[in-house]
Parts: C-alpha cells; sequence; structure tokens
C-alpha cells in the first residue's frame, strides 16, 4: 500500500471515528497554550501514553514534542487528531472537556492492517491537570 493510499484510508477512518465521537462524546480543545506548565504536561502525557502502548521512549518523546508543537501553534478546532510512529503504528486521540478540566484520551491503534478502536471505555485516557479546553 502506497503512503498515499494509506494517508486517503487514515483519513476515512479518523472521519468514521469522529462520526461515532459525535454521538457519544465531544471534542475539545486545549485553550491554555499559552501556559508553558500546560504545553509541558500535554507532552508528558503523550508520551506516557505512547510509551505504555509500547513506543521506546527517545522515539515517544521525539512524537510528543513534535505534536504538542502542532497543536499548541495550530487552529485546528476540537477534533481528534493522530500521531504516526516510525515503528509503524498510527495513533489517534482527541481532548475531552470533563467539568472543569481536560481529558487526553487514545481511542484508537493501528499496526498495518491491525487496527483497535476503543470509543466507549478509550485505550488510555490521561489528565491534562493545569490545562483548560472549549469544545
Amino acid at each position: 500500500m502506497s503512503g498515499e493510499d494509506r494517508r486517503s484510508l487514515g483519513a476515512g477512518w479518523m472521519a468514521l471515528g469522529l462520526f461515532f465521537l459525535s454521538g457519544c462524546t465531544t471534542a475539545a480543545q486545549v485553550t491554555t497554550w499559552s501556559d508553558e506548565s500546560c504545553r509541558q504536561k500535554v507532552k508528558d502525557q503523550l508520551q506516557s501514553i505512547l510509551t505504555e502502548e509500547g513506543e521506546q521512549g527517545d522515539i515517544a518523546s521525539r512524537l510528543a514534542v513534535n505534536t504538542t508543537v502542532v497543536l499548541a501553534t495550530g487552529s485546528l478546532g476540537p477534533r481528534p487528531f493522530g500521531v504516526s510512529s516510525p515503528s509503524g503504528t498510527d495513533y489517534s486521540f482527541f481532548v475531552q472537556r470533563k467539568g472543569e478540566g481536560c481529558l487526553l484520551r487514545l481511542f484508537g491503534r493501528q499496526e498495518g492492517f491491525t487496527r483497535y478502536t476503543n470509543d466507549l471505555t478509550y485505550i488510555s485516557t490521561r489528565s491534562l491537570d493545569g490545562c483548560a479546553c472549549a469544545e
């Protein structure tokens, strides 16, 4: 499968995931990117989940830094986002507003043709203490 085919397939799955999320949970976006402690918390929690999923420490760290930079500098709105690892695994995340706090949720991963999605109880969840978010 070519890279373009893989990206198209991934976009289709992300759209399907967003469709399912829209019925159960509303995605949010972090609104306190200007706060260094919030950016650090997002990076640390992304790295923690990726490490838990089996990514090597240096790769998990690099992916977390790069993803945090993209999320903090882009105006992407409240939507799921993907992280692609050189290991060949793609991860699907979203931020959820929960009361006054924010949660980082891993709801999907794909390695080759093996896909696992859990948008009911989620694969992994981390609190983004110190961050604010809005739907």
